[in-house]
């Protein structure tokens, strides 16, 4: 529809024309968009270290087991059970033999390897406030990249714009982040229209990325349907976070009268009247819908969900995060536990 057209009161694009889950994402006029100028990949990783790195250095104490998790664990030593151990580590054959219970102590392998799998395709420029989605997920990048570095494990990226075109080794060190933030900060903002195939840069993946890994998918989830299935299939081979991208503005419309709304991935552009509290609603409702299948297919896929908003703070987001593996952790702990155990043994579990 032209710029020129006249107002669609009371109406919605049609079901696959971005509002449907699955679609592409509107944008709103350019005044509602801008975005901070990006700073050297020096600067940025250098504030990021000052002002989000040392914060949660400071929350988690070192502990970061409930963010990463190494690839293996090696037998230590033996001794005897203690209160509070856990029993799923109880070695029965050397407990029979000894007549007194024993658990078995583990070292971790904390040497691992984690893969960004960046959705850089049109629909993450967009952003209704001081930051889009595209600043959001490199800051998001730059933090786990160097808290992994730091501790002696390899990062690398697959980088998604209308194709995967771009992949960069798994490296360690502070130098190959810079290397990577340089990558992402002046790679052009992709201008094509076309729909997003989400499902592309998961099963190059899955053929790249042979041994055990942790893979943060960073995307928006704007994308032709038939990606849950390679999502399902990689968690059954990696350790999978789906690190999801939103804007306020995409679950709800405020009232700023007769506005252009531009699909960003297939180029069509709407005007709309939000003064119409009738429009607003039936956006939100269908935003609501949308968000609820999404989530759904994230939990039927089996990964771990961390959301991030162009009005969040990163370091919040991260502890939110944590503290929903630490409980999910403990929960699946015991349960594994109570149905390992010998049932006159659960109760005390």
């Amino acid at each position: 529809m032209s710029p020129h057209a006249p107002p669609l009161r009371g109406s919605l694009p049609p079901e696959g024309a971005g509002l449907a889950w699955g679609g592409p994402a509107l944008r709103p006029p350019q005044s509602l968009a801008r975005s901070a100028p990006a700073a050297g990949a020096e600067q940025l990783l250098r504030r990021l270290e000052w002002t989000v790195l040392r914060r949660l250095d400071g929350l988690l104490q070192g502990d970061y087991r409930t963010l990463l998790r190494g690839t293996g664990m090696d037998l230590a030593d033996l001794r005897e059970y203690q209160y509070h151990d856990d029993v799923r580590h109880i070695d029965w054959n050397v407990t029979a033999r000894l007549q007194q219970p024993h658990v078995r102590v583990f070292t971790e392998d904390r040497e691992m390897s984690a893969w960004f799998l960046l959705d850089l395709s049109p629909s993450v420029d967009f952003g209704s406030g001081e930051q889009h989605k595209r600043q959001v997920s490199t800051e998001f990048v730059a933090v786990l990249a160097r808290l992994l570095t730091r501790h002696g494990n390899r990062v690398g990226a697959l980088l998604y714009g209308s194709g995967v075109d771009a992949v960069i080794p798994a490296r360690g060190g502070r130098h190959h982040v810079l290397h990577l933030l340089h990558t992402l900060q002046t790679r052009p903002d992709a201008t094509e229209a076309g729909l997003t195939r989400l499902n592309e840069l998961l099963q190059s993946a899955a053929n790249l990325v042979r041994r055990r890994s942790t893979l943060f998918v960073v995307s928006d989830f704007i994308s032709e349907p038939g990606w849950e299935k390679p999502l399902g299939l990689l968690a059954q081979q990696h350790e999978v976070v789906a690190v999801r991208l939103l804007d306020p503005l995409e679950l709800a419309l405020p009232d700023l009268g007769l506005i252009p709304i531009c699909d960003v991935e297939t180029g069509e552009q709407l005007l709309v009247d939000t003064h119409d509290a009738g429009f607003r609603k039936r956006f939100a409702r269908i935003a609501a819908q949308r968000e609820a299948e999404l989530r759904q297919a994230l939990a039927r896929a089996g990964v771990d969900t961390l959301e991030l908003s162009t009005d969040d703070n990163l370091v919040d987001a991260i502890m939110r995060f944590t503290d929903l593996r630490k409980r999910r952790n403990r929960s699946s702990g015991a349960h594994a536990a109570a149905g390992k155990l010998p049932a006159h043994l659960r109760h005390a579990a």
